[in-house]
């Protein structure tokens, strides 16, 4: 019947409201729908009231972060994830993969599609889940209930293993040992990665008392204002850096530069040379993902935005639009400056080419050296926020040990957990792994889990959908168009399924020198890990333990903080357990409630 129930629409008697009368914390109701609950809640931040399933962490009414993300932040927390260093590095190697300057142009004018139909689907989901931010962690939770806790524990596995920012540090690295014209070796390049990696964690992680000055015997000390302040002062750099190549590019079109003796020779027969190698593709199309990757940061902290649904449609679609055209008009710039041939095989230095084709070598490379250099830092700190948010909304779900770690804010008024978690993770995947094809691989693995869950989560979109109608809400602040939705759905298969098409040159001519889908196969190994984990947890240990696990909400600090904690509740504890506590967890002031229906009618609720 349960199952029954998940799936079909409810009869009018199926569909019942219980009051808010014996609840502790200001949950306005509890609405049944067959075997799902699901509890109404609103947020300080001016959302409409959310309708989320019991199982999922309780709404903070109060943001223990604070609202201080307006709409020009939310434009330049998604530029600066995807302007990271993608678009400095890769558009060589995706000529390289296409074969043809035709075809590049195709794949990054599909890469703006994508990041609107992504940003289509993630605001839909905000839009039903107005109060919570987290994006991805809360809508997977939402989107797939059943079997409880399975989607959470998944992807507390997924984020806490594969939760590192290691490329881009050492990008940075890379770039300050060229602005210092020294080579590093191995561990210098590794030592100085850790290092401005450690400064991002600390800029990001670290509140100044009421009563000490930002700048002391320790360094600067940025609040969780002033670190969003500099998001936006380096995402705004950013733009007018591609602007100014976008222009510069305009100027070489026009024959203003004495170097370039033909602009448009790469534009004539733009499409010779064209790849058909699925796998030569697939990777054309992974690093075009990539590119464009950030669309959704914003989304991650919504309960930090006053009236976020509206605030998001339009700032958050500004941030693709600004991306997507100078990307086009960046690569146009390139590929007007630099021979096919030559800028086919720049690898990551593809700005650089460019800007030594149009200003020769010398003071123009280190100028680009350190934009590039800031962008990276920039995507750091963009990433670490985002990030943060997610991580922080795992551990509220409760599905991690030593909850209150990952929940709490305190000292700093920041989330001190999920950014030690990211330091340790990307201290490790910088440190230990070896250059070279290791280090390759484990940049790589995540790749594949994120294609899968990304797929989860707009297949759920559907079936969040369908439930909101059963009951009877109405529709969403903003519904996206079914085609956006499922072009988003094909691109996830396409990735998912083409890294199987081994490259042309065999099964061991990949990005590294053993067998080139082994990330994949791993990476669905931690997924089916993870699958094995949650059936021992759920269910094996409790029923050889005697016990059942049930959610309780706790408060974790004064400034708003709350947390679901999965605790062992003996089977001969159940039912009193169940009588003094809802099906979300709050502990009710006056023992089992009335239950009203829909149509009026009183019962007596039995508990869940």
């Amino acid at each position: 019947m349960g199952i029954k129930r998940f799936w079909s629409r409810p009869t009018p008697s199926e569909v019942q409201v219980v009051g808010d009368s014996g609840i502790s914390s200001g949950e306005l109701e509890i609405v049944h729908d067959g075997n799902l609950k699901y509890t109404v809640a609103t947020a300080g931040n001016g959302s409409k009231p959310s309708y989320q399933e019991a199982v999922g962490a309780p709404v903070e009414s109060k943001s223990p972060l604070g609202y201080h993300v307006g709409w020009l932040t939310v434009i330049f927390l998604n530029v600066n994830q995807m302007i990271g260093t993608g678009i400095f590095s890769t558009p060589g190697t995706i000529l390289n993969r296409t074969g043809s300057i035709g075809l590049a142009l195709i794949y990054w004018a599909i890469g703006i599609l994508l990041a609107v139909a992504g940003f289509c689907v993630y605001l839909e989901l905000a839009s039903y889940f107005p109060n919570r931010s987290g994006s991805e962690v809360v809508y997977l939770e939402q989107a797939y209930p059943r079997p409880k806790h399975f989607f959470p524990i998944a992807f507390a596995v997924y984020s806490v293993i594969l939760s590192f920012s290691s490329s881009n540090a050492i990008v940075m690295s890379t770039y300050l040992w060229q602005l210092g014209g020294r080579t590093p070796t191995d561990w210098q390049l590794k030592g100085v990665a850790v290092a401005v990696y450690t400064v991002a964690v600390i800029c990001e992680s670290e509140k100044p008392l009421a009563d000490q000055p930002l700048i002391d015997a320790a360094g600067v000390l940025i609040h969780n204002k002033y670190s969003l302040w500099a998001v936006n002062v380096i995402g705004g750099i950013k733009i007018l850096t591609l602007a100014f190549i976008s222009t510069t590019g305009f100027v070489v079109l026009g024959g203003n530069v004495s170097g370039i003796s033909d602009p448009g020779a790469n534009f004539c027969n733009s499409f010779e040379g064209t790849t058909s190698n699925g796998n030569d593709l697939s990777v054309a199309l992974v690093n075009i993902i990539f590119a464009y990757t950030g669309y959704q940061n914003a989304f991650s902290l919504v309960n930090e935005i006053n009236n976020p649904v509206p605030t998001l449609k339009r700032n958050g679609a500004i941030s693709v639009g600004i991306v997507g055209v100078l990307y086009i008009l960046c690569n146009i710039a390139y590929f007007a400056a630099v021979p096919k041939a030559e800028f086919a095989k720049s690898g990551q230095t593809a700005a650089s080419v460019f800007f030594a084709a149009v200003f020769g070598k010398g003071g123009a490379q280190k100028g680009l050296d350190f934009l590039v250099l800031l962008s990276a830092f920039g995507n750091l700190l963009a990433t670490l926020i985002g990030a943060s948010r997610s991580i922080r909304e795992v551990g509220r779900q409760g599905v991690l040990p030593f909850t209150e770690f990952w929940v709490s804010t305190k000292p700093f008024g920041t989330p001190l957990g999920p950014y030690f978690l990211k330091w340790v993770v990307t201290f490790i995947v910088i440190v230990a792994p070896p250059a070279g094809d290791a280090f390759q691989f484990i940049v790589s693995l995540p790749t594949y889990p994120d294609g899968l869950f990304s797929l989860a989560l707009a297949v759920g979109l559907f079936l969040i959908r369908y439930r909101h109608k059963h009951l009877n809400r109405g529709r969403p602040d903003f519904k996206a168009w079914d085609i956006m939705v499922l072009f988003y759905v094909l691109i996830q298969l396409y990735t998912i399924a083409t890294p199987w098409i081994p490259p042309k040159g065999g099964p061991y001519a990949g990005e590294v020198s053993f067998w080139y889908a082994t990330y994949c196969v791993v990476g669905i190994g931690i997924i089916l890990a993870c699958g094995v984990y949650y059936i021992a947890w759920m269910y094996l240990l409790p029923r050889w333990g005697g016990y059942e696990l049930r959610p309780e909400t706790l408060n974790v600090d004064t400034d708003g903080a709350n947390t679901h904690r999965l605790v062992k509740v003996p089977l001969d504890g159940l039912v009193r357990w169940d009588e003094e506590h809802d099906e979300a967890g709050h502990l009710r002031r006056n023992g089992p409630r009335s239950l009203r229906s829909s149509q009026g009618d009183v019962s007596q609720e039995n508990g869940t």
